[in-house]
């Protein structure tokens, strides 16, 4: 069976956290498999960590720079705890870099309070009461770390994009009053890689949000998504999905 992008198959929704995850997480989202059966889904990088509940147990779906194929039973649902950028490292006691491209059970990870967590969770009758649940036994992994600030305004820095012209490492460096040796390794500490990975990764994913939400062209929307020209969204998009733009468009438009 042939692997579709994440969002071409089954039902996902979000919303935020509950207040007291709000420091560590900025959504909790759902999705839910079909029933009917489940392609092989490939997962796009979004410059997120995800702690995630599926059949029963906990995981951690560390960052990624390109693309992953996962195959997920039909009928599951996924809940998922998306960090805050730069939180996750603090929370799981680990740097980023040690979890890029993995999908790691928690225990390995957490090692017995892992385990524990996991085993505090109880069957719920209906999905919301399981998120509650959830929300409930992470608020209880109480980490005295605070999240990497300097990190959350580089994400932000990234996110908003440099002044046009401006070499994007110097310019963080000079903003956030680090070395460029410095900001190199605090990112691969909070993120997982370097600041020209998040760059792409950010630039891919406003493209995509521009792309749901606008009937503007494909030119006109790499444009204002920050690329150089067509053919470097291109580019980026075969790089970070393994498919083309116009590929992705007609995927989407069957499957809704």
């Amino acid at each position: 069976m042939q692997a579709v992008p994440a969002q071409a198959t089954g039902h996902y929704h979000e919303r935020p956290v509950a207040p007291f995850l709000r420091d560590w997480f900025s959504a909790v989202w759902v999705h839910q498999m079909s029933e009917a059966g489940a392609p092989p889904i490939v997962v796009t990088p979004d410059g997120t960590i995800d702690l995630q509940w599926i059949d029963g147990r906990f995981r951690i779906a560390g960052p990624d720079k390109e693309p992953q194929t996962e195959a997920i039973a039909a009928g599951v649902a996924v809940i998922g705890f998306r960090f805050q950028p730069a939180a996750a490292a603090a929370w799981l006691g680990v740097d980023a870099a040690e979890l890029l491209g993995q999908r790691l059970a928690i225990e390995t990870v957490l090692g017995r309070k892992g385990k524990l967590l996991g085993a505090s969770i109880r069957q719920q009758p209906n999905l919301a009461e399981l998120i509650a649940s959830l929300e409930s036994a992470i608020a209880g992994h109480a980490r005295s770390e605070a999240a990497d600030r300097t990190m959350q305004a580089a994400h932000r820095l990234i996110d908003a994009g440099p002044p046009e012209g401006a070499p994007l490492i110097p310019w963080l460096a000079r903003a956030l009053a680090l070395s460029e040796r410095t900001l190199r390794r605090r990112f691969d500490e909070s993120f997982g890689y370097g600041p020209k990975t998040l760059d792409r990764i950010l630039r891919y994913q406003r493209f995509r949000r521009l792309s749901q939400n606008s009937r503007a062209s494909t030119a006109a929307l790499a444009a204002e998504a920050g690329y150089a020209d067509q053919a470097h969204l291109v580019r980026e998009t075969r790089r970070l999905t393994g498919s083309t733009p116009a590929r992705l468009e007609q995927i989407f438009a069957g499957s809704s």
